[in-house]
């Protein structure tokens, strides 16, 4: 299945194909603070619509996560980064369109131990 999605105001968009099964919530310093349910994915399966210049991008600790988010309205979408050896986006589930979350199974994550 292919869904979209974006930032609040559009202006980081992008299009992801899978099949959303669960999300996952991880208690990090980030993930916490940003409230996002996640959804991974192989970048094949991914397709960023706007131009990465459209995007920032914040980075911390060992700077191997690339989180991006958009300017404008401060949205956190996804992240890219290298997760246990595999390349991977992360998306943040609640950017996408049409996606009833709540019937979605949420596994926990503990990336606080990391």
């Amino acid at each position: 299945m292919k869904y979209k999605g974006s930032c609040h105001c559009g202006q980081v968009a992008f299009e992801i194909e899978g099949e959303l099964t669960q999300v996952t919530e991880c208690n990090c310093s980030i993930c916490s603070r940003k409230g996002a349910l996640l959804w991974g994915v192989s970048p094949e399966r991914f397709r960023l619509i706007t131009a990465q210049e459209s995007m920032a991008t914040y980075t911390f600790g060992e700077q191997t996560i690339k989180h991006r988010f958009c300017p404008k309205c401060g949205i956190h979408a996804f992240a890219e980064g290298i997760l246990s050896g595999t390349p991977m986006v992360v998306v943040n589930a609640r950017c996408l369109e049409d996606v009833e979350l709540s019937s979605l199974p949420v596994k926990h994550f503990d990336g606080r131990s990391l």
